[in-house]
């Protein structure tokens, strides 16, 4: 079409394409396109004859093809087979790129409000609409305060139509896109305070009614806390929160909302709202980590050393056991950092007894023993014999870095490097084996 301007194989190409792939909206799309702009090419070439008064006998310009009846034919076809108002609204789009084709967009227009008149998408794109229609004819003299007011009509418009979807469509996705309209308004850049005033308003009022309908879905209400922090209405945020978790009682994400608005708002209810959130968590198998991660480091900052360590503790207890290791190393993490070495070393043999673990649980304590001044070999081959206990099947490098450790540690005995060489043949799995051997190599001829 573009490049060899023939029109005439394009459109044998996308009717094969068609036989082949009869489902494809894009197909559809394309050759609906392609259509419109044959009509377009032949409507400026006859422009053009005309204009040089040559005699247009010779060639025969058909009225119908001119005015896109191809492109027509091609809608209706597709129109027929393709469900959803994606299709349509992404061929009136194209439709609209195109100046004569005014009644091709009204009957794709009408098609959509009668078969998609309970669509989300329909109704915002309605409502979308009224931006772009009757603008002011720009003259010399629209003011700024003209400018400004008129942008305010037509998003008033777009409102007006919202406002009937959300009748007409009551639900959490009709709900969705009328805030979406009101945020992407609001973010929009603007010199005007009472534009932005009013955007803002506009916005609030928006969430609140759809809050007060039950509709407003789990993610918008993050956002709506989010604002409402933003421009300090700290009493409105923590009603919001305190609903959202009525609401979405199950929901961690809410409940984690909430309890970092009462934090952020320095409230005294914080250890109150833990405890009901860990209440009412307490049938979900998994998913209570954020919420205890959020506490303990609240705790850090708020509470003395004994409770915290004292919910350090409760946590291993109330979360499933893959979120109980996270626990574990925040809690060894924290105790290193508040109460020295020989805590941390009570708390790592304490811990120690109930699995499961991670792999960065004992290297942190590997870590911690390094850093002492009196760094002794003795404990780290403890630590390293517990890691290996755990991950000495599944992790080539531990195997490596102990006898690393062996060879460069002044208490280190290089010559127990051969039995740690020989256990790990012994249990690495699989591939892991080869891994081993090709970096033990590389250790020995000191490449490593």
């Amino acid at each position: 079409m573009e490049t060899q301007l023939s029109s005439e194989s394009a459109r044998h190409l996308f009717l094969r394409a068609l036989r082949f792939h009869p489902e494809c909206p894009k197909l559809y799309q394309e050759y609906f396109r392609m259509e419109l702009m044959h009509a377009e090419k032949q409507r400026k070439e006859k422009k053009e004859f005309e204009q040089a008064k040559m005699d247009l006998g010779e060639f025969n310009y058909s009225e119908e093809i001119l005015n896109g009846e191809m492109a027509r034919i091609i809608y209706r076809d597709a129109a027929q087979k393709m469900k959803g108002v994606e299709f349509h609204l992404a061929v009136l789009s194209i439709a609209k790129l195109f100046d004569f084709t005014q009644d091709l967009q009204k009957e794709i227009l009408e098609s959509l409000q009668t078969k998609y008149a309970d669509d989300p998408l329909t109704w915002d794109y309605m409502a979308r609409r009224e931006l772009d229609l009757g603008s002011l004819q720009s003259t010399e003299h629209t003011t700024k305060q003209m400018k400004v007011s008129e942008m305010n009509q037509r998003e008033e418009r777009c409102c007006a139509v919202f406002e009937e979807a959300v009748r007409a469509v009551p639900t959490g996705d009709m709900w969705k896109c009328y805030i979406t309209f009101c945020l992407e308004r609001y973010n929009r850049k603007t010199n005007s305070e009472e534009l932005k005033q009013k955007r803002l308003e506009r916005m609030l009022g928006v969430f609140s009614k759809a809050h007060e309908s039950s509709l407003l879905p789990e993610a918008l209400y993050k956002q709506w806390l989010q604002l409402l922090l933003e421009f300090n209405l700290f009493e409105k945020a923590t009603e919001v929160a305190e609903a959202a978790t009525g609401r979405f009682s199950m929901s961690v994400e809410m409940w984690q909302m909430r309890l970092q608005v009462l934090i952020q708002l320095k409230s005294d209810d914080v250890t109150h709202c833990f405890e009901e959130a860990i209440k009412h968590m307490k049938s979900k198998v998994c998913g209570t980590l954020p919420l205890w991660t959020l506490w303990v480091e609240w705790s850090e900052g708020t509470n003395s050393k004994e409770d915290t360590a004292a919910l350090y503790q409760r946590s291993l207890h109330a979360t499933n056991p893959a979120e109980s290791v996270t626990m574990k190393e925040m809690y060894l993490d924290w105790t290193y950092r508040n109460g020295g070495y020989k805590k941390v070393k009570r708390v790592f043999t304490s811990l120690c007894e109930n699995r499961p673990f991670s792999l960065d649980f004992f290297r942190k304590m590997i870590q911690i023993e390094k850093e002492q001044e009196s760094c002794k070999m003795l404990h780290l081959r403890e630590y390293y014999e517990r890691a290996l206990r755990e991950f000495g099947s599944t992790d080539s490098d531990l195997w490596l870095d102990y006898i690393k450790e062996e060879l460069s540690h002044p208490q280190g005995k290089p010559e127990n490097c051969g039995s740690i060489h020989w256990r790990a043949m012994k249990m690495l799995q699989g591939d892991l084996v080869e891994d081993f051997v090709s970096k033990y190599t590389l250790l020995q001829t000191g490449h490593l």
